[in-house]
């Protein structure tokens, strides 16, 4: 978020910013922390709701101490999380019956997965520079931006593929996800993937409550810099936990409008931010990411237009369905594909260097 005021702008940038901090801080926490009570709940016999305050507590303990226990988390978690999900991937995959499955959603029922899948991938876009920060100087930028993209792209294609599969056997019941997807796996194997879908919802919320801390310390509201992501960290980490509450119940159908709604902000988002580097290609901008005086309104203008204009007509999901699939059901949902277009040409026709200050003029660099 703090590259990102370099295509909205240090104000602008209030509007990608402030959706990060709900989203990540908020959002993403609630809908992970579902999904890792549903584990532990399934795995002890123990109610949701205790499952729950378990699993905030560790998230919030590891985001208020930051970054090195994040790190140190990552670190011993990725081993055991990797090894008991291709064991149990490959299980799942050789029980699977996709022949005995008959979809019937057309066109609009895959881009409307499309759009969900989508979300969860770009979801993560906002947060790389969170972390890239700490690596010194002389690290690879080919290297870092391969091994991010491989990380999103394997574990998404893995195991969206195995979880599509899980459907496909029958006998689970889906009102507790997590249960229904080990249903049919060795009662050893079935345990031990349980408490890696625990650790690995703390290993994704720890980044996204951290994440989100950070997002909303770039806009610009003034807090005890020592204690200022602790304590958002913690605040989020509570809100979250009010909105999981009310997520445990129809976890699926909430999670999947969570999913969208990540999209149709995200796509704009991302339009903008990739066109502008487009543009100003070749040129320093290193100097505009600090500069309280840095405008350009072309940013959150195009985004709020593509995001406004895409979703009235476009959005489909059980909260707000827009005017074309209302009329037109079959088209699924566009909601991205419109938004990041209509943001990327608004973008390119509103930008104007000569009022985006470039870097070859004197700056006011206020860290």
């Amino acid at each position: 978020m703090v590259l990102s005021r370099i295509s909205f702008g240090y104000r602008g940038n209030i509007l990608p910013a402030g959706l990060n901090a709900v989203v990540a801080g908020i959002g993403w926490f609630a809908v992970n922390s579902v999904s890792g009570a549903f584990a532990l709940s399934s795995m002890t016999h123990w109610s949701d709701k205790l499952c729950l305050v378990i699993i905030v507590a560790i998230q919030m303990a590891a985001a208020f101490f930051g970054h090195n226990l994040v790190h140190a988390y990552e670190r011993y978690a990725f081993p055991f999380l990797a090894v008991v999900f291709v064991i149990a991937s490959v299980i799942v995959l050789s029980k699977a019956q996709p022949g005995a499955v008959h979809a019937s959603g057309g066109i609009g029922g895959f881009l409307l997965t499309v759009g969900a899948t989508f979300g969860y991938a770009a979801g993560w876009n906002p947060y790389a520079s969170d972390y890239t920060r700490y690596f010194p100087p002389h690290t690879s930028r080919r290297a870092t931006g391969l091994w991010a993209g491989a990380g999103i792209a394997i574990s998404c294609i893995l195991l969206e593929t195995v979880g599509a599969a899980a459907a496909t056997i029958p006998g689970a019941n889906w009102a507790n996800p997590t249960t229904a997807f080990t249903h049919d796996l060795p009662s050893f194997v079935a345990d031990l993937t349980l408490l890696a879908i625990a650790l690995g919802a703390i290993a994704a919320n720890v980044l996204n409550i951290y994440s989100g801390a950070l997002s909303f310390t770039t806009l610009g509201i003034k807090l005890p810099v020592r204690a200022s992501r602790a304590v958002v960290a913690v605040v989020f980490a509570m809100a979250g936990f009010v909105v999981a509450l009310s997520g445990l119940h129809d976890a699926g159908s909430k999670y999947e409008n969570f999913l969208l709604v990540i999209a149709y902000w995200i796509g704009p988002w991302l339009a903008v931010f990739l066109t502008d580097q487009l543009l100003r290609r070749g040129h320093h901008v290193g100097d505009l990411l600090f500069d309280h005086r840095h405008r350009n309104w072309a940013g959150p203008v195009a985004m709020a237009v593509g995001m406004v204009v895409s979703i009235w007509l476009f959005s489909n999901q059980t909260e707000y369905v827009g005017w074309v699939p209302k009329h037109y059901p079959s088209v699924g949902d566009l909601t991205f594909e419109v938004g990041f277009v209509i943001s990327a040409l608004l973008y390119a026709i509103l930008f104007q260097p000569s009022r985006a200050r470039s870097a070859a003029e004197p700056a006011t660099v206020q860290a």
